[in-house]
């Protein structure tokens, strides 16, 4: 039954974000989307991501939460490709963008008043992840 229910997760996920951006051509466009659902739309649904999240190590879960991971990544390589990144920097950004995302998705469940003014948050976070500038440590 466990097996059945992620499998079905990750179904419903992949689908959902593939039909979410379908009709936006735009690469900021679909992230906006992206992002935008979790800033706003994002509450109790994240309680199933959640548990999944906990349970990473657990033989059943693990691989199919490596699909929608992989996948997910995969999918905001390509979008940061479409702005102009090379392959190399497109890697990297997918990872942050993923790391935004899992965050405030994390913050809306646990804690949502610090996710406040979402269009701004939405915006601050598109501006850095599409932005070609870098910090160089040194």
């Amino acid at each position: 039954m466990l097996l059945a229910t992620v499998e079905r997760w990750e179904r419903e996920h992949l689908e959902e974000m593939a039909e979410l951006v379908s009709g936006e051509s735009d690469p900021v466009g679909r992230l906006r989307l992206i992002f935008g659902r979790v800033l706003e739309e994002w509450g109790g649904g994240c309680s199933v991501e959640s548990a999944l999240l906990a349970a990473a190590d657990d033989p059943i879960v693990a691989p199919v939460l490596k699909r929608v991971t992989d996948g997910r990544l995969r999918f905001l390589e390509e979008l940061f490709e479409a702005l102009g990144f090379t392959r190399e920097a497109s890697c990297r950004r997918a990872v942050l963008a993923y790391s935004v995302y899992l965050g405030q998705a994390q913050l809306r469940a646990t804690t949502p008043y610090v996710v406040c003014e979402h269009r701004a948050l939405l915006d601050d976070t598109l501006g850095v992840l599409s932005s070609g500038g870098g910090f160089v440590v040194g």
